[in-house]
């Protein structure tokens, strides 16, 4: 039992180890950069009309997400 645990306890290491190692792979060169930076590829690529649709969103459910205030359901905060 005690080899089974000291098995299971090398391989789990011995994965983590692996994982660590290929972090390198992951990174965004900078050829890639140009893509990711469209703006096709934001989160909100008009700010304005994300600022809008969450104040609708406000109004109707009568609360903001994640910033802490509260208010009524009517908008008129």
């Amino acid at each position: 039992m005690l080899r089974l645990v000291a098995l299971a306890a090398l391989c789990a290491s011995c994965a983590g180890l692996m994982g660590c190692s290929t972090m390198e792979m992951f990174q965004v060169r900078p050829w890639e950069r140009e893509a990711l930076a469209r703006r096709d590829m934001a989160w909100d690529p008009d700010p304005l009309e994300a600022q809008l649709q969450s104040h609708i969103h406000f109004a109707k459910e009568a609360s903001l997400a994640g910033s802490g205030a509260g208010g009524g359901g009517c908008g008129c905060n």
